[in-house]
């Protein structure tokens, strides 16, 4: 029942870190693509990650392009603050893709445009915020598809 968490350009190595946990608590894999905002070997990933980094399942891309011919066949969901369906709507299955955009901007907009009913959004109650933290969005999205598969 494996979930795999992509990450298309993070930025932040701590957010990284965190979600790299998350993923090993979790039982899903991390997929990351270049180019990072952060060298791999940053210590504040490995803070962030603390000494689980090593047993967790990574996965490195070269580019989009190069996640995307890889996985091809995959099924996927994109979550982007521009999506206009709710998460709550996503009918997870097993080993689902699930695609981050980098933290300053989000997901490329080509993909959402191509991708745009695969888009899911975490609802936002608040009008100050435009968005929720990298780390805090994975882990929301990734327990609610944990849940719906137990």
């Amino acid at each position: 029942m494996p979930l795999n968490i992509v990450l298309i350009e993070p930025e932040i190595p701590n957010n990284t870190g965190n979600i790299g946990r998350l993923a090993l608590a979790t039982g899903s894999r991390l997929h990351l693509v270049k180019p990072f905002g952060f060298e791999i070997d940053d210590k504040r990933l490995k803070r962030a990650g603390l000494d689980y980094w090593q047993h967790l399942e990574v996965i490195y891309y070269d580019s989009t392009d190069d996640f995307f011919s890889k996985n091809k066949d995959a099924e996927m969901i994109f979550l982007s603050s521009h999506g206009t369906q709710s998460h709550w709507d996503i009918e997870y299955t097993d080993n689902m893709f699930l695609i981050f955009g980098k933290e300053s901007v989000g997901l490329p907009k080509p993909l959402i445009k191509k991708h745009h009913n695969q888009l899911f959004k975490i609802p936002l109650f608040s009008k100050q915020i435009r968005s929720l933290n990298l780390a805090n969005a994975v882990s929301i999205i990734v327990y609610e598809g944990l849940r719906q598969l137990r």
